[in-house]
């Protein structure tokens, strides 16, 4: 079972995000308040849940949580902002979401850049450690692959319903066969042997 708090008494928003490693698409980040009360044991690092369980546990945390939120930057602010500074902004967007307003953030990773005077601390691997990381991750990943799997259908050939834009072999032999989409991202290295690709 993993923590239900850093410090007692005191409401503590969990934030992680996911799409980082992705080739396309936006990087999508979710906040969440749990109750210091509520305990499941089913969640943990949403990279470790098989899909279904994923989003039964999506369900819960929604009907469950005190408050939660999605914050997400688009394609072209990851280019225009690189994606570890795009990162930072849809957890900042995710936070600015929520109904509650947090005393203290428990940010997933080893750096943050806050939007707000919100006290925070980093936690290397926090969604293995924290329930409200674990089910941001689990909100953040469940919201993001429907998003791909959606976008799929507009931009056929690349896979995304099995990859949700990651770098595999069959989204790469997509673009080396289609070229790169107007969601790709253009300051990302898409294929191996190309530093570059016009768009």
């Amino acid at each position: 079972m993993l923590r239900p708090y850093l410090k007692a008494n005191r409401k503590e928003a969990g934030c992680d995000e996911v799409g980082r490693g992705c080739l396309c698409g936006p990087v999508v980040a979710a906040a969440v308040i749990l109750s210091p009360e509520y305990a499941n044991e089913w969640i943990d690092d949403s990279k470790k849940i098989i899909k279904s369980r994923r989003e039964t546990l999506a369900r819960e945390i929604k009907s469950h949580a005190l408050s939660w939120a999605i914050g997400s930057a688009t394609v072209a602010e990851i280019d225009r902002l690189n994606i570890l500074n795009a990162s930072f902004l849809a957890m900042n967007r995710a936070i600015d979401a929520l109904d509650l307003r947090p005393d203290h953030l428990l940010i997933d990773g080893n750096r943050f850049n806050p939007a707000h005077n919100i006290s925070f601390d980093c936690v290397i691997k926090g969604d293995g450690i924290f329930a409200s990381i674990a089910a941001a991750s689990i909100l953040a990943k469940t919201y993001r692959d429907e998003l791909m799997v959606r976008l799929s259908q507009d931009y056929p050939g690349y896979g995304w319903e099995r990859n949700m834009g990651y770098p595999t072999r069959a989204h790469r032999e997509g673009i080396r066969k289609l070229g790169p989409s107007p969601l790709h991202r253009k300051s990302f290295r898409l294929l191996p042997e190309q530093l570059k690709i016009d768009l």
